[in-house]
């Protein structure tokens, strides 16, 4: 299987006798195109070799999506090469080691779709968001063993025409009609279109991963038949079938049964989410190639499934695994794996909000809010590097951050709005990397980036207040928190990240200038805002970002545990209230209030929607509401997941000391509603383990710190160990949480 060239491959390639002239891509290759706009179309070129060849790079991208095969054998492991980003500023191409190539004929076989970049994309079901058609531009460098090399640039001397895929849209699905292979092959259209945009990807690969076979197969009480995966995922399904040429096989997806256990697909909006095969004869594997869907549920009609048929695959960004968490209550071990899936779900390329409606955005608030619990379960440093730099191609002049990233629908301004905890991404997702991976580089490159988005907000605020429409805490059950409010929280948030970062680059008279400043931002918010904490929301933002004198702190949050308690010890918090509940409750002393809040069971709570069957996290609390009613809603959204960081970081208690885990605070909370809890996270020095467990009226720790590393280590409230590297067991009397 061909491998993915990285850039320090690259490296060797020129340290080992290349020249720079040898791997400078599509030198010499040309844009080209296929008229044909109905279906997918096929580019082919056949080329011969004579010699032994020593390498073999394809550099490849396309407008739209690109699926290549070099001798019938498909080259990578990738789906919806090469990306989403705004094209015009930023178009990523992929580098392949080929090792198929043979000496005689071969050929090059390239299928396109429109994807992202001109198929049916946005909430109005629009087409050429960002040009019409789609064209591929290639370049395969052959090096023979005797040093000299071979070129084969995609140009007017490459042959079209179509192939099994007849339509394939992100929403509406994929059409495939077994019976048509490419033929009549003709002239492809050469194009003008700019290479400037060009650069290589940084992001690991969306691929097919975790395999499902049916958990169950049934028919509803409208007699169709329904495939159970057992898993809410994001992917595809592929089946082996034989047919009578011309028979029609349908597979509509959909993430719920409604409430008389049929088929739903009430929350997908505009998208149809349904793939359709037009068979052949022949036994045959068939899948989508150019769409994914978010299901758990498939409707199948003319096929008959068995367990041994048909399988879903989750596709997803192909990011490793980090962390591990497990505890004592198997409702909490579910909402980790909740956690997870709406994680994998959702990293697709970008990470979007939801994987299953007409929608599958990038938005920044969601992307914003689960940034720090993200790295506990995957390795996230290059899936955000791409995504930071989405958004500051894709920020105004005026520095507005969108919200939503990549910016299809205003692509082409140059004064963008932004509002509060959305645009604010430019400045938490950077600094949160840092503090996870320790690379000041992340702080480097995105500086003029958190530094656009503060300079925009300070633009267009009054008298040190920022007040602006926005989405404010999203979908909260409880009382609304005045936009405002939040506003000057997440100002002032901002700016001291910029201030940190200012700090840290050495950028001494910024740091002065947004020390000033957040001094100003802070003393108005006092003035205007005094006695206006009546949300929980609103106790949570002003303690999280320090908005109050020292002094007048702990009454906040003593506030904070009333309004929970007269709220039937429920929280009221959406998407920018709930991520810091819980670490914010821990900080002021109230762990075992935090305790009570993840182990509620009633709505609205994060173990809710598990009584009702959830294998994913849900945009709303109340998606299936008490009496069984389905909402309209995302099933699989990875927001309200951001309590994965409490279970790491409190529960646990792991957490940098200093960036990049070179020094690390272990300081776990036991409860004792909970009989153990263990997990660990892999840092760039090796794994990490914190483990506890309660016996009578003791606690049992089991503390691992990874080589070239030390710790501090608190206890139940004992006095703070420094220990070096090591496996450390400790017994304790006195756990506050008891």
């Amino acid at each position: 299987m061909e491998k993915t060239v990285t850039t320090i491959m690259i490296a060797l390639l020129l340290y080992f006798g290349h020249t720079s002239a040898q791997v400078k891509t599509f030198t010499g290759a040309n844009w080209i195109s296929s008229p044909d706009s109905a279906a997918c179309p096929v580019f082919k070129k056949r080329f011969l070799i004579t010699k032994s060849v020593r390498t073999a790079i394809l550099f490849i991208t396309a407008h739209g999506l690109y699926e290549a095969a070099v001798n019938q054998k498909k080259v990578g492991e990738a789906y919806f090469t090469p990306g989403w980003t705004d094209y015009a500023k930023r178009l990523q191409y992929q580098s392949y080691y080929l090792k198929q190539l043979k000496r005689g004929d071969n050929n090059i076989l390239v299928t396109l779709s429109a994807g992202w970049y001109s198929g049916v994309f946005g909430e109005d079901m629009k087409q050429d968001n960002y040009g019409k058609g789609t064209a591929l531009l290639a370049q395969l460098i052959i090096t023979y063993q005797d040093g000299t090399q071979q070129v084969i640039s995609s140009g007017a001397d490459w042959l079209r025409s179509t192939g099994n895929i007849r339509y394939s849209d992100f929403y509406n699905g994929e059409v495939q009609d077994e019976r048509v292979r490419p033929e009549n092959w003709k002239k492809v259209t050469v194009e003008n279109f700019n290479k400037t945009s060009l650069l290589p990807t940084i992001s690991e690969p969306v691929t097919g991963q975790e395999t499902f076979r049916p958990k169950r197969i049934f028919k509803d009480s409208k007699n169709e038949t329904i495939i159970d995966f057992g898993q809410n995922l994001a992917g595809l399904v592929k089946l082996r079938i034989k047919g009578k040429p011309g028979d029609t096989v349908t597979i509509a997806h959909a993430e719920m049964l409604d409430e008389k256990g049929n088929f739903y697909t009430g929350n997908l909006r505009d998208a149809k989410a349904t793939d359709v095969y037009v068979l052949n004869g022949k036994p045959e594997t068939v899948h989508p190639h150019f769409t994914y869907h978010g299901f758990r549920y498939a409707k199948v009609t003319g096929f008959i499934p068995s367990y041994n048929n048909c399988v879903a695959i989750a596709v997803h960004t192909n990011l490793k695994h980090t962390g591990t968490f497990s505890c004592s209550n198997p409702m909490l071990n579910q909402l980790q794996h909740n956690i997870e899936w709406s994680l994998n779900s959702n990293f697709v390329d970008i990470p979007t909000d939801c994987p299953q409606r007409s929608e599958r955005f990038g938005w920044t608030g969601d992307a914003q809010v689960f940034c720090a619990t993200a790295p506990f379960n995957r390795y996230t440093l290059n899936f955000y590097k791409k995504y930071l730099a989405d958004i500051k191609a894709d920020q105004g002049t005026n520095g507005a951050a969108p919200v939503v990233i990549p910016d299809f629908e205003q692509q082409k301004d140059t004064i963008k709005q932004g509002v509060a905890g959305w645009g604010d991404a430019a400045t938490i997702i950077p600094w949160n990397l840092y503090q996870v991976y320790g690379d000041k580089t992340i702080l480097k490159e995105q500086y003029n980036s958190m530094k656009g988005w503060v300079d925009y907000i300070t633009a267009e605020s009054k008298n040190n207040l920022w007040t602006t429409n926005g989405y404010g805490d999203w979908y909260a059950p409880g009382p609304k928190t005045a936009l405002p409010f939040i506003d000057q929280c997440f100002w002032a948030y901002s700016t001291q990240l910029l201030l940190n970062t200012a700090k840290i680059l050495g950028k001494d008279n910024d740091a002065k200038t947004y020390e000033k400043l957040l001094g100003r931002i802070k003393t108005a918010f006092q003035k205007t805002y005094k006695n206006k904490d009546t949300t929980q929301t609103a106790c949570i933002l002003e303690l999280q970002f320090d908005m109050l004198a020292e002094n007048k702190r702990q009454y906040a949050a003593d506030k904070l545990a009333v309004l929970i308690k007269i709220n039937n010890n429920h929280l009221a918090t959406g998407f920018l209230g709930t991520p810091y509940l819980l670490p914010v409750l821990t900080r002021f002393g109230y762990t075992k209030l935090c305790y009570t809040l993840l182990l509620q069971q009633t709505c609205p709570s994060w173990l809710y929607p598990i009584t009702k069957g959830a294998t994913t996290i849900w945009e709303r609390w109340d998606g299936i509401k008490p009496d069984g009613t389905i909402q309209q809603t995302s099933f699989n959204h990875y927001a309200y997941g951001a309590v994965g960081q409490w279970l790491y970081e409190d529960m646990l208690g792991i957490r940098p000391a200093l960036p990049g885990y070179k020094t690390i605070n272990i300081q776990p909370h036991p409860d004792s509603r909970l009989k153990w809890a263990k997990g660990s996270y892999a840092c760039a020095y090796g794994k990490i383990v914190s483990e506890w467990k309660i016996i009578g009226s003791k606690v049992s720790y089991h503390i691992i710190i990874p080589k070239n590393t030390m710790a501090n280590i608190e206890l139940a409230g004992q006095k703070l160990k420094r220990v070096n590297a090591g496996d450390y067991h400790f017994i304790t009397t006195n756990n506050v949480c008891l």
